[in-house]
C-alpha cells in the first residue's frame, strides 16, 4: 500500500503531505460537453430560459466551484487560486455546448481537480436551469486537456 499516496502504511486514508514540495506556477485546463435537443439549444442561445441567462449563471457557478473544490473532493488540498477563466463554445451543428475551464495557481500542488470541478459544475448548472425544457440532456467528455508546472511537468491531451 505504500505506493499509493492517499493511504498510509496501514492502509488508512490520508491527505498527501506536500510540505517538502516546492511552490511553482501551475496551470490546468479541463473541458466537457452538454448535448441537448434543438429546442433547448435554441432557448439557451437566444436567452429565452425563464430562469435567466443560462451561460452567465453557469459561468459563475463553475468559477465558484473551482474555489470550493477542496470542500467537495476528499483529500484535495485547499489552494489559493490566482486566476480562473471559464468559457463556452457553442456547437450548433451538434446541438452541444462545450465548457472550458482554465485554472492558475502558485502552489505546492496542481489545479487539475479545480479545473475539472469547474467544468462539471458549469455543465450541471446548465442542466439544472434547462431541465424543465429538456430532461434528455447528456453531460459528456469531461476531461483534463492540459496541465503544466510541478514535478510531473507538462501534460497535453492528444487531440
Amino acid at each position: 500500500m505504500t505506493d499509493l499516496t492517499h493511504f498510509d502504511e496501514n492502509g488508512n486514508a490520508r491527505m498527501v503531505d506536500v510540505t517538502e514540495k516546492s511552490v511553482t506556477d501551475r496551470i490546468a485546463v479541463a473541458s466537457g460537453k452538454i448535448k441537448m435537443s434543438k429546442f433547448a439549444f435554441s432557448k439557451i442561445v437566444n436567452r429565452e430560459i425563464q430562469k435567466g441567462d443560462v451561460l452567465t449563471v453557469a459561468q459563475v457557478g463553475g468559477i465558484m466551484a473551482v474555489k470550493k473544490t477542496s470542500d467537495l473532493i476528499p483529500m484535495a488540498h485547499p489552494i489559493s487560486i490566482t486566476g480562473t477563466d471559464l468559457n463556452f463554445e457553442i456547437d450548433e451543428e451538434n446541438l452541444q455546448i462545450k465548457a472550458i475551464c482554465k485554472v492558475k495557481v502558485s502552489e505546492k500542488t496542481g489545479a487539475e481537480m479545480e479545473a475539472l470541478t469547474g467544468v462539471s459544475m458549469a455543465l450541471l448548472t446548465i442542466y439544472d436551469m434547462v431541465k424543465a425544457v429538456d430532461r434528455t440532456m447528456e453531460i459528456t467528455d469531461i476531461k483534463l486537456e492540459y496541465k503544466a508546472g510541478g514535478k510531473s511537468g507538462e501534460f497535453k491531451r492528444n487531440c
